[in-house]
Protein backbone atom coordinates (compact mmCIF):
# COMPACT_ATOMS: atom_id res chain seq x y z
CA UNK A 1 0.00 0.00 0.00
CA UNK A 2 2.82 2.42 0.89
CA UNK A 3 4.62 1.63 -2.41
CA UNK A 4 1.42 2.26 -4.36
CA UNK A 5 0.86 5.56 -2.50
CA UNK A 6 4.47 6.58 -3.15
CA UNK A 7 4.12 5.93 -6.88
CA UNK A 8 0.88 7.91 -6.99
CA UNK A 9 2.42 10.96 -5.33
CA UNK A 10 6.02 10.91 -6.58
CA UNK A 11 5.19 10.57 -10.27
CA UNK A 12 4.22 14.24 -10.50
CA UNK A 13 5.85 17.63 -10.53
CA UNK A 14 6.62 19.21 -7.14
CA UNK A 15 3.86 21.30 -5.61
CA UNK A 16 4.61 24.95 -6.26
CA UNK A 17 2.76 27.93 -4.80
CA UNK A 18 2.47 31.03 -6.98
CA UNK A 19 1.30 34.53 -6.05
CA UNK A 20 -2.21 33.22 -5.30
CA UNK A 21 -1.77 29.65 -4.10
CA UNK A 22 -1.16 26.27 -5.70
CA UNK A 23 -2.76 25.48 -9.06
CA UNK A 24 -2.60 22.48 -11.35
CA UNK A 25 -4.34 20.65 -14.17
CA UNK A 26 -7.13 18.34 -13.01
CA UNK A 27 -6.25 14.62 -12.92
CA UNK A 28 -2.59 15.40 -13.74
CA UNK A 29 -1.22 17.69 -11.03
CA UNK A 30 -4.38 18.54 -9.14
CA UNK A 31 -5.57 15.19 -7.72
CA UNK A 32 -7.30 14.11 -4.52
CA UNK A 33 -4.05 12.59 -3.22
CA UNK A 34 -2.14 15.83 -3.73
CA UNK A 35 -4.97 17.92 -2.28
CA UNK A 36 -4.78 15.78 0.86
CA UNK A 37 -1.03 16.40 1.05
CA UNK A 38 -1.44 20.19 0.78
CA UNK A 39 -4.34 20.13 3.27
CA UNK A 40 -2.16 18.20 5.72
CA UNK A 41 0.63 20.75 5.27
CA UNK A 42 -1.82 23.57 6.01
CA UNK A 43 -3.08 21.70 9.08
CA UNK A 44 0.47 21.27 10.40
CA UNK A 45 1.19 24.96 9.75
CA UNK A 46 -1.95 25.97 11.66
CA UNK A 47 -1.15 23.72 14.62
CA UNK A 48 2.41 25.01 14.75
CA UNK A 49 1.58 28.72 14.49
CA UNK A 50 -1.63 28.97 16.54
CA UNK A 51 -0.62 29.58 20.13
CA UNK A 52 -4.10 28.95 21.56
CA UNK A 53 -4.79 26.01 19.28
CA UNK A 54 -5.75 26.05 15.59
CA UNK A 55 -9.40 26.99 16.18
CA UNK A 56 -11.71 26.86 13.14
CA UNK A 57 -11.11 27.23 9.41
CA UNK A 58 -13.59 28.04 6.64
CA UNK A 59 -13.37 25.94 3.48
CA UNK A 60 -14.88 27.39 0.30
CA UNK A 61 -14.85 26.48 -3.38
CA UNK A 62 -15.74 28.03 -6.72
CA UNK A 63 -17.89 26.64 -9.56
CA UNK A 64 -15.24 24.41 -11.11
CA UNK A 65 -15.59 20.68 -11.71
CA UNK A 66 -15.54 18.67 -8.45
CA UNK A 67 -15.03 21.83 -6.39
CA UNK A 68 -17.29 20.75 -3.54
CA UNK A 69 -15.70 17.29 -3.36
CA UNK A 70 -12.20 18.76 -3.24
CA UNK A 71 -13.40 21.13 -0.49
CA UNK A 72 -14.73 18.07 1.37
CA UNK A 73 -11.33 16.40 1.04
CA UNK A 74 -9.64 19.45 2.56
CA UNK A 75 -12.22 19.56 5.35
CA UNK A 76 -11.78 15.85 6.15
CA UNK A 77 -8.00 16.25 6.55
CA UNK A 78 -8.35 19.36 8.72
CA UNK A 79 -10.94 17.58 10.86
CA UNK A 80 -8.65 14.54 11.08
CA UNK A 81 -6.06 16.88 12.60
CA UNK A 82 -8.55 18.12 15.20
CA UNK A 83 -9.18 21.43 13.45
CA UNK A 84 -12.76 22.67 13.32
CA UNK A 85 -14.06 23.33 9.79
CA UNK A 86 -16.93 25.30 8.29
CA UNK A 87 -17.62 24.23 4.72
CA UNK A 88 -19.75 26.48 2.56
CA UNK A 89 -22.84 24.73 1.20
CA UNK A 90 -22.53 26.61 -2.13
CA UNK A 91 -19.78 28.01 -4.34
CA UNK A 92 -18.42 31.14 -2.70
CA UNK A 93 -16.33 34.14 -3.86
CA UNK A 94 -12.79 34.48 -2.55
CA UNK A 95 -13.61 37.88 -0.97
CA UNK A 96 -16.46 36.24 0.96
CA UNK A 97 -14.02 33.69 2.42
CA UNK A 98 -11.80 36.61 3.49
CA UNK A 99 -14.80 38.40 5.02
CA UNK A 100 -15.88 35.31 6.98
CA UNK A 101 -12.37 34.78 8.37
CA UNK A 102 -12.29 38.32 9.74
CA UNK A 103 -15.92 38.52 10.90
CA UNK A 104 -15.84 35.18 12.75
CA UNK A 105 -12.22 35.57 13.95
CA UNK A 106 -11.27 32.25 12.36
CA UNK A 107 -7.77 30.78 12.19
CA UNK A 108 -7.83 30.94 8.41
CA UNK A 109 -9.54 29.78 5.26
CA UNK A 110 -8.93 27.47 2.33
CA UNK A 111 -10.54 28.16 -1.05
CA UNK A 112 -10.62 25.54 -3.78
CA UNK A 113 -10.17 27.77 -6.83
CA UNK A 114 -8.00 28.32 -9.87
CA UNK A 115 -9.39 31.85 -10.21
CA UNK A 116 -9.25 32.95 -13.87
CA UNK A 117 -7.39 29.87 -15.19
CA UNK A 118 -8.96 27.69 -17.94
CA UNK A 119 -11.59 25.07 -16.97
CA UNK A 120 -9.16 22.14 -16.85
CA UNK A 121 -7.38 23.75 -13.89
CA UNK A 122 -8.13 23.86 -10.19
CA UNK A 123 -6.21 25.05 -7.16
CA UNK A 124 -5.97 25.71 -3.43
CA UNK A 125 -5.55 29.11 -1.81
CA UNK A 126 -4.75 29.49 1.88
CA UNK A 127 -5.72 32.66 3.73
CA UNK A 128 -4.39 33.14 7.29
CA UNK A 129 -6.23 34.66 10.25
CA UNK A 130 -5.77 38.26 9.07
CA UNK A 131 -7.90 37.47 6.01
CA UNK A 132 -5.52 38.35 3.19
CA UNK A 133 -3.55 36.08 0.84
CA UNK A 134 -0.81 34.18 2.65
CA UNK A 135 2.56 35.91 2.57
CA UNK A 136 5.54 34.22 0.86
CA UNK A 137 7.12 32.98 4.07
CA UNK A 138 3.86 31.15 4.89
CA UNK A 139 3.38 29.59 1.46
CA UNK A 140 7.04 28.54 1.40
CA UNK A 141 6.55 26.66 4.68
CA UNK A 142 3.39 24.94 3.39
CA UNK A 143 5.06 24.14 0.06
CA UNK A 144 8.13 22.66 1.78
CA UNK A 145 5.98 20.47 4.04
CA UNK A 146 3.89 19.29 1.09
CA UNK A 147 6.87 18.28 -1.04
CA UNK A 148 8.43 16.50 1.92
CA UNK A 149 5.22 14.48 2.23
CA UNK A 150 5.35 13.67 -1.49
CA UNK A 151 8.88 12.36 -1.10
CA UNK A 152 8.14 10.34 2.03
CA UNK A 153 4.39 9.63 2.14
CA UNK A 154 2.89 8.92 5.53
CA UNK A 155 -0.67 8.15 6.51
CA UNK A 156 -2.63 11.39 6.42
CA UNK A 157 -5.24 11.61 9.20
CA UNK A 158 -8.80 12.04 7.95
CA UNK A 159 -12.22 12.21 9.48
CA UNK A 160 -15.29 11.73 7.35
CA UNK A 161 -18.03 14.33 7.43
CA UNK A 162 -20.62 12.28 9.34
CA UNK A 163 -18.23 11.47 12.18
CA UNK A 164 -16.83 14.99 12.28
CA UNK A 165 -20.35 16.47 12.46
CA UNK A 166 -21.23 14.14 15.33
CA UNK A 167 -18.12 15.35 17.18
CA UNK A 168 -18.97 19.00 16.46
CA UNK A 169 -15.81 19.53 14.39
CA UNK A 170 -17.49 20.00 11.00
CA UNK A 171 -20.31 22.40 10.11
CA UNK A 172 -22.00 23.01 6.76
CA UNK A 173 -23.11 26.64 6.46
CA UNK A 174 -24.56 28.94 3.84
CA UNK A 175 -22.45 32.09 3.73
CA UNK A 176 -22.66 35.43 1.97
CA UNK A 177 -25.52 37.43 3.50
CA UNK A 178 -23.32 39.36 5.94
CA UNK A 179 -20.82 40.11 3.17
CA UNK A 180 -23.56 41.52 0.91
CA UNK A 181 -24.76 43.75 3.73
CA UNK A 182 -21.21 45.00 4.39
CA UNK A 183 -20.59 45.82 0.73
CA UNK A 184 -23.94 47.57 0.42
CA UNK A 185 -23.01 49.82 3.35
CA UNK A 186 -19.83 50.87 1.52
CA UNK A 187 -21.91 52.23 -1.38
CA UNK A 188 -23.92 55.43 -1.75
CA UNK A 189 -27.46 54.17 -2.42
CA UNK A 190 -28.78 57.67 -3.19
CA UNK A 191 -26.30 58.01 -6.06
CA UNK A 192 -27.53 54.76 -7.62
CA UNK A 193 -31.16 55.75 -7.21
CA UNK A 194 -30.56 59.06 -8.99
CA UNK A 195 -28.28 57.59 -11.66
CA UNK A 196 -30.75 54.97 -12.95
CA UNK A 197 -27.98 52.88 -14.48
CA UNK A 198 -28.47 50.21 -17.12
CA UNK A 199 -25.78 47.55 -16.76
CA UNK A 200 -24.83 44.33 -18.58
CA UNK A 201 -23.34 41.84 -16.10
CA UNK A 202 -21.19 38.75 -16.76
CA UNK A 203 -20.21 36.56 -13.78
CA UNK A 204 -18.46 34.13 -16.16
CA UNK A 205 -20.42 31.18 -14.75
CA UNK A 206 -18.67 31.94 -11.46
CA UNK A 207 -19.22 32.84 -7.84
CA UNK A 208 -20.19 36.52 -8.16
CA UNK A 209 -23.63 35.35 -9.28
CA UNK A 210 -26.07 36.29 -6.52
CA UNK A 211 -23.71 38.99 -5.26
CA UNK A 212 -22.85 41.55 -7.95
CA UNK A 213 -26.18 41.24 -9.77
CA UNK A 214 -28.23 41.14 -6.58
CA UNK A 215 -26.57 44.21 -5.03
CA UNK A 216 -26.97 46.17 -8.28
CA UNK A 217 -30.68 45.35 -8.33
CA UNK A 218 -31.06 46.31 -4.68
CA UNK A 219 -29.37 49.64 -5.44
CA UNK A 220 -31.89 50.35 -8.17
CA UNK A 221 -29.87 49.56 -11.31
CA UNK A 222 -31.46 47.80 -14.28
CA UNK A 223 -29.34 44.81 -15.30
CA UNK A 224 -29.06 42.23 -18.05
CA UNK A 225 -27.30 39.07 -16.92
CA UNK A 226 -25.40 36.60 -19.12
CA UNK A 227 -23.50 33.39 -18.31
CA UNK A 228 -25.55 32.93 -15.15
CA UNK A 229 -26.08 29.16 -15.42
CA UNK A 230 -23.89 26.42 -13.89
CA UNK A 231 -21.23 25.38 -16.41
CA UNK A 232 -17.91 24.03 -15.06
CA UNK A 233 -16.56 24.11 -18.63
CA UNK A 234 -17.07 27.90 -18.75
CA UNK A 235 -18.32 27.73 -22.31
CA UNK A 236 -14.87 26.49 -23.36
CA UNK A 237 -13.17 29.81 -22.54
CA UNK A 238 -11.11 31.18 -19.67
CA UNK A 239 -13.36 32.64 -16.94
CA UNK A 240 -11.19 35.75 -17.11
CA UNK A 241 -12.70 39.23 -17.55
CA UNK A 242 -10.26 40.47 -20.17
CA UNK A 243 -9.33 40.03 -23.82
CA UNK A 244 -11.28 37.63 -26.04
CA UNK A 245 -13.21 36.20 -23.09
CA UNK A 246 -15.17 39.47 -22.92
CA UNK A 247 -16.45 39.20 -26.52
CA UNK A 248 -20.04 38.31 -25.64
CA UNK A 249 -20.32 40.99 -22.96
CA UNK A 250 -18.84 43.54 -25.35
CA UNK A 251 -21.51 42.72 -27.92
CA UNK A 252 -24.28 42.81 -25.32
CA UNK A 253 -23.13 46.17 -23.89
CA UNK A 254 -22.78 47.74 -27.33
CA UNK A 255 -26.04 46.45 -28.83
CA UNK A 256 -28.11 47.19 -25.73
CA UNK A 257 -26.71 50.69 -25.33
CA UNK A 258 -25.86 50.02 -21.67
CA UNK A 259 -24.08 52.53 -19.44
CA UNK A 260 -21.62 49.84 -18.34
CA UNK A 261 -20.55 46.25 -18.76
CA UNK A 262 -19.31 44.62 -15.54
CA UNK A 263 -17.59 41.24 -15.19
CA UNK A 264 -15.72 39.16 -12.63
CA UNK A 265 -13.58 36.06 -12.91
CA UNK A 266 -14.59 32.66 -11.53
CA UNK A 267 -13.79 33.35 -7.87
CA UNK A 268 -14.77 37.05 -8.14
CA UNK A 269 -11.52 38.60 -6.97
CA UNK A 270 -10.76 40.16 -10.40
CA UNK A 271 -12.89 42.57 -12.41
CA UNK A 272 -13.49 43.60 -16.00
CA UNK A 273 -15.03 46.96 -16.94
CA UNK A 274 -16.67 47.99 -20.22
CA UNK A 275 -17.55 51.59 -20.99
CA UNK A 276 -20.52 52.68 -23.07
CA UNK A 277 -20.35 51.10 -26.49
CA UNK A 278 -18.71 47.97 -25.05
CA UNK A 279 -15.24 49.55 -24.88
CA UNK A 280 -12.91 47.73 -22.44
CA UNK A 281 -11.14 49.89 -19.85
CA UNK A 282 -7.94 48.32 -18.50
CA UNK A 283 -7.55 47.87 -14.72
CA UNK A 284 -4.62 50.32 -14.66
CA UNK A 285 -7.02 53.12 -15.58
CA UNK A 286 -9.77 51.94 -13.24
CA UNK A 287 -7.38 52.11 -10.27
CA UNK A 288 -6.45 55.71 -11.08
CA UNK A 289 -10.05 56.74 -11.74
CA UNK A 290 -11.26 55.28 -8.44
CA UNK A 291 -8.49 57.07 -6.52
CA UNK A 292 -9.64 60.33 -8.11
CA UNK A 293 -13.31 59.56 -7.42
CA UNK A 294 -12.84 58.61 -3.77
CA UNK A 295 -10.75 61.69 -3.08
CA UNK A 296 -12.77 64.20 -5.15
CA UNK A 297 -16.34 62.99 -4.63
CA UNK A 298 -16.14 60.99 -1.40
CA UNK A 299 -13.60 63.38 0.21
CA UNK A 300 -11.40 60.49 1.34
CA UNK A 301 -7.70 60.94 1.93
CA UNK A 302 -4.76 58.66 2.68
CA UNK A 303 -1.89 56.78 1.10
CA UNK A 304 -2.27 54.79 -2.13
CA UNK A 305 -0.58 51.44 -2.80
CA UNK A 306 0.11 49.92 -6.20
CA UNK A 307 2.24 47.02 -7.42
CA UNK A 308 5.53 47.64 -9.22
CA UNK A 309 3.88 46.61 -12.51
CA UNK A 310 0.97 49.06 -12.22
CA UNK A 311 0.60 52.31 -14.19
CA UNK A 312 2.27 55.48 -12.92
CA UNK A 313 -0.97 57.27 -13.78
CA UNK A 314 -1.84 56.24 -10.22
CA UNK A 315 1.19 58.20 -8.99
CA UNK A 316 0.26 61.24 -11.07
CA UNK A 317 -3.30 61.26 -9.68
CA UNK A 318 -1.95 60.82 -6.14
CA UNK A 319 0.45 63.74 -6.61
CA UNK A 320 -2.39 65.86 -7.97
CA UNK A 321 -4.25 65.23 -4.71
CA UNK A 322 -1.10 65.51 -2.54
CA UNK A 323 -1.17 61.83 -1.57
CA UNK A 324 1.73 59.46 -0.96
CA UNK A 325 2.17 56.29 -3.08
CA UNK A 326 3.58 53.01 -1.75
CA UNK A 327 5.04 50.65 -4.38
CA UNK A 328 4.84 46.91 -3.62
CA UNK A 329 6.06 43.70 -5.28
CA UNK A 330 3.55 41.92 -7.53
CA UNK A 331 0.94 39.96 -5.57
CA UNK A 332 -2.05 41.34 -3.70
CA UNK A 333 -0.76 39.87 -0.45
CA UNK A 334 1.53 42.89 -0.06
CA UNK A 335 -1.29 45.38 -0.65
CA UNK A 336 -3.62 43.34 1.56
CA UNK A 337 -1.17 43.61 4.43
CA UNK A 338 -1.35 47.43 4.16
CA UNK A 339 -5.17 47.30 4.06
CA UNK A 340 -5.17 45.10 7.16
CA UNK A 341 -3.02 47.66 9.00
CA UNK A 342 -5.35 50.48 7.86
CA UNK A 343 -2.38 52.25 6.26
CA UNK A 344 -3.87 53.02 2.82
CA UNK A 345 -6.97 54.49 1.22
CA UNK A 346 -6.89 52.15 -1.79
CA UNK A 347 -4.56 49.49 -3.15
CA UNK A 348 -4.52 48.09 -6.67
CA UNK A 349 -2.61 46.00 -9.16
CA UNK A 350 -2.75 46.00 -12.95
CA UNK A 351 -3.92 42.38 -13.15
CA UNK A 352 -7.36 43.39 -11.87
CA UNK A 353 -7.16 43.54 -8.08
CA UNK A 354 -8.46 46.37 -5.89
CA UNK A 355 -9.55 46.84 -2.30
CA UNK A 356 -10.17 49.91 -0.15
CA UNK A 357 -9.82 51.09 3.42
CA UNK A 358 -12.52 49.69 5.72
CA UNK A 359 -13.03 46.62 3.55
CA UNK A 360 -10.97 43.44 3.09
CA UNK A 361 -7.22 42.78 2.83
CA UNK A 362 -8.10 40.79 -0.29
CA UNK A 363 -8.83 41.91 -3.83
CA UNK A 364 -12.55 42.14 -4.47
CA UNK A 365 -13.91 42.23 -8.02
CA UNK A 366 -17.49 42.56 -6.78
CA UNK A 367 -16.85 45.73 -4.77
CA UNK A 368 -14.70 47.21 -7.56
CA UNK A 369 -17.47 46.77 -10.14
CA UNK A 370 -19.96 48.38 -7.76
CA UNK A 371 -17.69 51.36 -7.02
CA UNK A 372 -17.20 51.93 -10.75
CA UNK A 373 -20.99 51.81 -11.21
CA UNK A 374 -21.40 54.34 -8.40
CA UNK A 375 -18.78 56.61 -9.98
CA UNK A 376 -20.53 56.54 -13.36
CA UNK A 377 -23.93 57.13 -11.74
CA UNK A 378 -22.58 60.04 -9.68
CA UNK A 379 -20.67 61.81 -12.44
CA UNK A 380 -23.15 60.98 -15.23
CA UNK A 381 -20.32 60.67 -17.73
CA UNK A 382 -18.67 57.87 -19.66
CA UNK A 383 -15.48 56.36 -18.27
CA UNK A 384 -13.59 57.50 -21.36
CA UNK A 385 -14.68 61.10 -20.78
CA UNK A 386 -13.51 60.89 -17.17
CA UNK A 387 -10.18 59.40 -18.27
CA UNK A 388 -9.67 62.15 -20.85
CA UNK A 389 -10.24 64.71 -18.09
CA UNK A 390 -7.67 62.95 -15.94
CA UNK A 391 -5.13 62.97 -18.78
CA UNK A 392 -5.66 66.72 -19.23
CA UNK A 393 -5.05 67.29 -15.52
CA UNK A 394 -2.06 65.01 -14.88
CA UNK A 395 -0.73 63.90 -18.27
CA UNK A 396 -1.30 60.85 -20.48
CA UNK A 397 -0.08 57.34 -19.63
CA UNK A 398 -0.25 54.31 -21.91
CA UNK A 399 0.58 51.04 -20.12
CA UNK A 400 1.11 47.79 -22.00
CA UNK A 401 1.87 44.20 -21.00
CA UNK A 402 3.15 41.19 -22.92
CA UNK A 403 3.66 37.62 -21.66
CA UNK A 404 6.54 36.02 -23.55
CA UNK A 405 6.99 32.23 -23.48
CA UNK A 406 10.70 31.46 -23.59
CA UNK A 407 12.99 28.63 -24.61
CA UNK A 408 15.94 27.72 -22.41
CA UNK A 409 18.13 30.02 -24.51
CA UNK A 410 15.56 32.79 -24.12
CA UNK A 411 15.66 32.44 -20.35
CA UNK A 412 19.47 32.63 -20.48
CA UNK A 413 19.27 35.85 -22.52
CA UNK A 414 16.89 37.38 -19.98
CA UNK A 415 19.22 36.45 -17.10
CA UNK A 416 22.20 37.96 -18.96
CA UNK A 417 20.25 41.14 -19.76
CA UNK A 418 19.20 41.65 -16.16
CA UNK A 419 22.74 40.96 -14.92
CA UNK A 420 24.23 43.55 -17.30
CA UNK A 421 21.51 46.16 -17.97
CA UNK A 422 21.77 48.17 -21.20
CA UNK A 423 22.46 51.92 -21.20
CA UNK A 424 19.39 52.52 -23.41
CA UNK A 425 16.25 50.67 -24.44
CA UNK A 426 14.34 51.53 -27.59
CA UNK A 427 16.43 54.64 -28.05
CA UNK A 428 15.57 55.91 -24.55
CA UNK A 429 18.35 56.39 -22.02
CA UNK A 430 18.14 54.27 -18.85
CA UNK A 431 18.17 56.71 -15.91
CA UNK A 432 17.94 54.20 -13.07
CA UNK A 433 16.75 50.70 -12.18
CA UNK A 434 14.83 49.01 -9.39
CA UNK A 435 14.88 45.35 -8.38
CA UNK A 436 11.89 45.38 -6.05
CA UNK A 437 10.33 42.59 -8.17
CA UNK A 438 11.99 41.75 -11.47
CA UNK A 439 14.01 44.61 -12.95
CA UNK A 440 12.34 47.96 -13.63
CA UNK A 441 14.11 50.40 -15.94
CA UNK A 442 13.25 54.08 -15.56
CA UNK A 443 13.79 55.79 -18.91
CA UNK A 444 14.06 59.38 -20.06
CA UNK A 445 10.82 61.18 -20.87
CA UNK A 446 8.87 59.56 -18.02
CA UNK A 447 8.78 56.11 -19.65
CA UNK A 448 9.59 52.84 -17.91
CA UNK A 449 9.73 49.12 -18.55
CA UNK A 450 9.64 46.14 -16.20
CA UNK A 451 11.05 42.72 -17.06
CA UNK A 452 9.76 40.14 -14.62
CA UNK A 453 10.49 36.42 -15.09
CA UNK A 454 7.73 34.15 -13.79
CA UNK A 455 8.59 32.07 -10.75
CA UNK A 456 6.35 29.17 -11.80
CA UNK A 457 6.28 29.14 -15.64
CA UNK A 458 8.84 29.38 -18.50
CA UNK A 459 7.80 32.90 -19.40
CA UNK A 460 8.75 36.49 -18.75
CA UNK A 461 6.25 39.27 -18.19
CA UNK A 462 7.09 42.49 -19.95
CA UNK A 463 5.48 45.78 -18.89
CA UNK A 464 6.02 49.18 -20.52
CA UNK A 465 4.53 52.64 -20.13
CA UNK A 466 5.08 55.88 -22.06
CA UNK A 467 3.16 59.15 -22.55
CA UNK A 468 1.97 58.08 -26.05
CA UNK A 469 0.27 54.90 -27.25
CA UNK A 470 2.50 54.52 -30.32
CA UNK A 471 5.59 55.02 -28.16
CA UNK A 472 4.46 52.21 -25.84
CA UNK A 473 4.07 49.84 -28.79
CA UNK A 474 7.57 50.72 -30.07
CA UNK A 475 9.12 50.36 -26.62
CA UNK A 476 7.43 46.99 -26.07
CA UNK A 477 8.76 45.79 -29.45
CA UNK A 478 12.26 46.98 -28.58
CA UNK A 479 12.18 45.19 -25.22
CA UNK A 480 10.88 42.02 -26.83
CA UNK A 481 13.69 42.11 -29.39
CA UNK A 482 16.23 42.28 -26.56
CA UNK A 483 14.74 39.16 -24.96
CA UNK A 484 13.82 36.88 -27.85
Amino acid sequence: MADQKSQTMNGKEPIKFGTSGWRGILAEDFTFDRVRVVAQSIAEHLKETSGDGPGRVIVGYDTRFLGKRFAGTVASVLAGNGIGVIRSTDPVPTPVVSFEIIQRKLSGGVTVTASHNPPEWNGLKFSPAWGGPALPETTRQIETRANALLEDPTEIPRMEQAEAERKGIWKEERTGDAYREKVSRLLDRSVFEQGKLRVAVDPFWGTSLGYLDRILLEMGAAIDLIHDERNPNFGGIRPDPEGESLAELIGKTREGNYDLGLATDCDADRFGILDRGGIPIVPNYIIALLVDYLVTDRKWTGKIARSVATSHLVDAVARHHHLEVIETPVGFKYIGELIAKNEILLGGEESGGISIRGHLPEKDGILTCLLVAEMVAKRKRSIRAMLDDLFRQVGAFYPMRRDLHLSEKGRERVAALLKNPPAAIGGKKVLSTSKLDGTKFFLEGGSWTLIRPSGTEPLVRLYVETPAEKESELLAAACQALIE
